[in-house]
């Protein structure tokens, strides 16, 4: 596996492991710029299952909402991370009702 710098050696009760980052994305070694957009995506579709998730919707019901066919739902619960855009999906969130903040932060560069 490969280590990226913001993963650390952690010895605990004499177990040594890798500790990520807040990055999955970058910890598997995608570069910066595409790991936080794979993570950015990640969030906002779990925030739609959820969503759906809690109002009991079918696929085909979330689809009618949302102004797409069932396969493409289909896709977002498989997890198909490169069919989807941020921007999809902060509209597929507002047809759901909701609202999005996006915050941007410094980050710690090594």
């Amino acid at each position: 596996m490969p280590k990226s710098k913001s993963m650390k050696i952690k010895t605990v009760n004499g177990v040594t492991f890798l500790e990520g980052s807040d990055n999955i994305f970058r910890d598997l070694g995608f570069p910066e710029p595409e790991a936080a957009s794979l993570l950015g995506r990640s969030h906002l579709m779990i925030e739609i299952k959820n969503i759906i998730d809690e109002r009991k919707l079918t696929q085909t019901q979330a689809a009618k909402i949302l102004g797409v066919r069932q396969p493409r739902v289909s896709a977002m619960y498989t997890g198909r991370l490169e069919d989807f855009t941020i921007d999809m999906l902060v509209q597929w969130l507002a047809k759901l009702g909701k609202q999005v903040t996006i915050t941007v932060e410094d980050r710690d560069v090594a």
